[in-house]
């Protein structure tokens, strides 16, 4: 994975960048001059005994000193500013990202996976887009200074330092493919420990009416186990790597020790050079010694580069054409011309599905389990696109308009009703954010929910909770009701919308539900007897065909699937508190 991809992330920083290297650089001379400076103080010292001169040395080694302070909090700051914000908008384009791909993709990832990427992936990439370079900047800088006081000092030993490099070098690369990979198996099991314990935690009613806490527990045991496991290999290489550059710089220093001091006592340095060089090789340690971190640091920033950008590169299966138009606001027209699907190419889900709704009916859809009604509605919000046939409204073939415009004029109102944290009001609102509060009100009352709202403490401004915890499900989904009316949609689907409810709830709730149907196109997923009453027609779907259609006492006349189905659940349809199918 080339760190280049992050570029376009860094790009409007440059200048701050630019500030920043500046800043990082300077303070890496500066450390060269106070070593020099030093150098000269000792001879000050130790041969000239001069005390003007010392104070004078003294006075400017404090300067520069205090300059150098002020550039180093200048580059820190700069630094962690722009780290903070290209992670946020990493963070931020991944998002934005998520939200366009199609259902397709997340019916195959888990929520823990992608939230480790977003969080603990990215995380790692911090240190990489500003730290490091800088770092290197100021290790360059340090590194050629360096030698190039010791080649001005004493050449001969500079060449003693410069022969070590190569080796450095080449320990550096022997360690860095396991590190890298080693790395990439840290993210991978902290991704599954994550999707673990939101699983856990999102279910945790569950997990103890089962009284599953020991296989839960089990599960995060297993998955900590790997992570702890791969972390210590990670810890094991690391554990020998820097050791081994850190012995061989120290070897290197003292070769320079020994040699410079067989130089002083020759007559060819003095002592301020030679404890002017041995500084300088002193320093050049850091940058050579700081090769097995900054490497580790960019292999480990590389697996969790590839893994971000697996998310940024993959594409929505559904998308606008190039060409797509806007959907102008429509009657509500629905047509299925010849329609075929599947998920699994080897497992069709239907085929050759054809019917029509007219603007402004309501149309029931039947049948057993996995028949495909939630197929069609799919098809009809354009979560996926048919791969043979038409799904069109009002004539527009759903994949010629932009999907914006034809998901502002549909509604869902789902069996499983999804609120968000926040108010009771910011949840309704969720149907057109710029409705006003008494718009609000209107369409709580006409979803039957003004009531109980205003009986709750906060009203309006109770908090739901987690998913709508706080509140019933009946008081859910007349909230998803009134967001829907909110919404004001000339077609509305309606997912088993009161299948889960008690007979008192579900009669408040189909109230709701016929004045939200009242003059809308309106396909229903039906379970109970009870909702399809108020239908026009019912398509009967069994292995993914339309085997018949009618109204209810058409179907019951015909002898066929539909009269099959109602007559087996026959003691279920006349107990709302049990499915028709």
């Amino acid at each position: 994975m080339s760190v280049s991809r992050l570029f376009p992330f860094l790009r409007p920083h440059l200048p701050q960048m630019v500030l920043a290297a500046l800043l990082v650089m300077g303070v890496a001379a500066l450390n060269l001059m106070l070593i020099r400076l030093a150098g000269r103080l000792w001879d000050v010292i130790t041969v000239d005994q001069s005390l003007a001169a010392l104070t004078d040395s003294a006075w400017l080694l404090a300067g520069l000193v205090l300059v150098q302070a002020c550039f180093s909090m200048g580059h820190s700051y700069l630094a962690a500013r722009i780290s903070q914000h290209v992670v946020a908008n990493i963070r931020s384009r991944l998002f934005a990202h998520l939200q366009r791909l199609s259902l397709r993709f997340f019916s195959t990832r888990r929520t823990g996976e992608i939230l480790s990427r977003i969080m603990n992936d990215v995380g790692v990439i911090q240190s990489l887009l500003t730290d490091t370079p800088l770092d290197l900047m100021k290790h360059v800088v340090t590194a050629v200074g360096g030698i190039g006081f010791l080649l001005y000092m004493n050449w001969r030993l500079c060449v003693l330092i410069v022969v070590f490099l190569p080796l450095l070098a080449l320990v550096a690369r022997l360690f860095g493919r396991r590190l890298k990979t080693l790395s990439m198996h840290i993210q991978d099991h902290t991704a599954t420990l994550t999707t673990i314990l939101e699983e856990v935690i999102s279910g945790i009613r569950i997990v103890k009416s089962f009284v599953q806490e020991k296989r839960e527990q089990q599960r995060v045991d297993a998955a900590l186990h790997a992570l702890l496991a791969t972390t210590l290999r990670r810890a094991r290489t690391l554990a020998v790597f820097i050791p081994v550059i850190t012995v061989l710089t120290f070897i290197m220093g003292i070769a320079v020790l020994w040699y410079g001091g067989k130089q002083v006592v020759d007559g060819y340095m003095s002592p301020g050079d030679l404890f002017a060089f041995v500084l300088f090789a002193g320093i050049l340690i850091g940058p050579f010694g700081s090769v097995a971190r900054v490497f580790a640091q960019v292999k480990e920033a590389q697996g969790a580069m590839a893994r971000v950008f697996e998310l940024l590169d993959a594409q929505p299966d559904i998308r606008d054409a190039p060409d797509a138009i806007e959907l102008p606001p429509v009657m509500g027209h629905v047509r299925f011309d010849r329609v075929s699907f599947a998920y699994d190419p080897r497992h069709p889900v239907l085929s050759d599905v054809s019917f029509s709704i007219r603007a402004g009916e309501r149309v029931a859809l039947v049948g057993p389990s996995g028949s495909g009604k939630t197929t069609v509605v799919n098809l009809l919000h354009r979560l996926y696109d048919p791969q043979q046939g038409c799904v069109a409204i009002d004539g527009y073939d759903l994949r010629t308009v932009t999907l914006e415009s034809l998901y502002r004029q549909i509604a869902l109102v789902p069996q499983d009703t999804i609120l968000f944290g926040g108010t009771i009001l910011d949840n309704i609102r969720y149907g057109r954010m710029d409705a006003t509060d008494d718009e609000v009100v209107r369409a709580s009352q006409e979803a039957h929910a003004h009531e109980f709202i205003v009986s709750l403490p906060d009203g309006y401004r109770t908090m739901v909770g987690e998913k709508g915890v706080n509140l019933s499900g009946g008081q859910r989904q007349r909230i998803a009701i009134a967001r829907a009316v909110l919404k004001n949609p000339r077609i509305l689907i309606l997912d088993e919308a009161t299948s889960a409810l008690d007979a008192e709830t579900e009669l408040l709730v189909q109230s709701a539900l016929n004045r939200l149907m009242a003059g809308r196109t309106t396909l229903i997923i039906a379970h109970r007897f009870s909702t399809i009453q108020a239908v026009s027609r019912i398509f009967v779907l069994h292995h993914g065909r339309i085997v018949e259609e009618g109204s209810h006492e058409e179907l019951l006349a015909r002898q066929g699937l539909y009269h099959h189905l109602y007559t087996l659940k026959m003691v279920e349809l006349e107990s709302p508190h049990h499915p028709l199918v």
